[in-house]
């Protein structure tokens, strides 16, 4: 049995080409937390999360101080049991937040090491639906200076130009009005056959606002309007899905079982986006899938395509990978080794075994530093 041996850790701060912004903040860099795995057999895994634009350095402590002591000298295969010393150990410290990002980056790369181990692609390991490709959104959209709504409209035909069938665009952030002839341009631009997603990145503070917005936008048939409020406003969210025929979605910083469960017993969401570096790694994602499915609500995981694309893979109520085709946002590309592919609108699975990538070190060695518990 591989026993492990060694965990290293690194906080990666990594800024973005041009300052980016969203609908009530501004982004000019993303820390995110990386992990390696190594067991006694020479295997490794990686896991990574984003910790958010400050305060990276609070991910190696929770690793190197609170999770890393529990999973040395332990037998990798176990994995719910892993989940759960780690998730003891870390309650009162834990549960959201930081500290279950990094338990989340240490379950990835458990289950990296161990498909690595059986020589399996992680799509196939964890029980494939798809083994070749899954369907994908093209994400973007996002405010920069200068950037205007015929700008956005280009930007999303581009995406459609390069075979995407479905794109996101962001939201909330100008005014009722703006906003409509943003989306108005969106969908002159991408014609009425390609599905279009809003991003409000928890913008609206009630469902009032919500609707004064919303309203006007449902003219454009978005596919969905996602986390209208703020992820622990259960309540407006199950309120506004009443009001509205645009799908509501959410819960991309929804941490735990727990949370999804009241998200979906009070009719919060038709669309769960959870995140397997943010909601307690692939061992809770999985059970979270598994439950949405007896609701009858579709998983559409946020962010990380890299490692979202092997959950959809394995998961028969997952419909779309959200997929960065570009570094300028989501700037974790320039981390690793190898980049997965995509055509006709569908993201192309790695094959290899594991995740199918690496760190790149030398990227890496210009952003952050390597430490080690052992």
């Amino acid at each position: 049995m591989p026993i492990i041996q060694s965990i290293q850790v690194c906080v990666a701060r990594v800024p973005l080409d041009n300052v980016t912004y969203l609908s009530n903040r501004t982004v000019v860099d993303r820390h995110y937390g990386l992990v390696r795995v190594r067991s006694s057999d020479g295997a490794e895994g990686i896991g990574f999360c984003y910790v958010g634009n400050a305060a990276g350095e609070l991910f190696r402590v929770a690793i190197e101080q609170l999770l890393a002591p529990v999973l040395i000298g332990k037998e990798s295969l176990a994995v719910e049991g892993l989940w759960q010393g780690m998730y003891q150990e870390a309650l009162l410290q834990g549960r959201m937040g930081t500290v279950m990002r990094a338990l989340s980056a240490l379950d990835i790369a458990l289950w990296d090491l161990n498909a690595r181990t059986a020589s399996l692609p992680l799509h196939q390991y964890l029980g494939a639906v798809e083994l070749h490709s899954v369907p994908a959104y093209a994400s973007g959209g996002y405010y920069v200076e200068g950037k205007t709504a015929g700008h956005l409209g280009e930007e999303m035909a581009s995406y459609v130009a390069l075979g995407f069938k479905a794109v996101k665009m962001k939201t909330g952030r100008e005014t009722p009005q703006a906003e409509a002839l943003r989306v108005k341009a969106a969908r002159d631009a991408i014609g009425p056959d390609v599905e279009l997603m809003l991003d409000c990145n928890n913008g609206w503070t009630d469902t009032v606002q919500a609707m004064e917005y919303l309203c006007r936008m449902e003219e454009y048939h978005p596919y969905f309007i996602e986390e209208p409020f703020s992820p622990d406003d259960i309540e407006s969210h199950a309120r506004l899905a009443k009001l509205i025929r645009i799908p509501v979605a959410t819960a991309e910083i929804g941490y735990g079982r727990w949370y999804h469960k009241q998200l979906l017993d009070m009719g919060g969401a038709a669309i769960l986006q959870t995140d397997a570096a943010v909601c307690g790694g692939i061992t809770e994602w999985k059970r979270i899938a598994a439950m949405a499915a007896a609701y009858g609500v579709q998983m559409c995981p946020h962010w990380f395509h890299d490692v979202h694309a092997a959950l959809v893979a394995a998961t028969p109520n997952a419909r779309y990978v959200e997929f960065f085709w570009d570094d300028q946002v989501l700037n974790f590309r320039r981390l690793l080794d190898r980049q997965l592919e995509h055509k006709a609108g569908r993201v192309l699975l790695h094959q290899s075994p594991g995740l199918g990538f690496g760190f790149d070190e030398k990227q890496i060695a210009r952003y952050g530093q390597w430490t080690t518990v052992s």
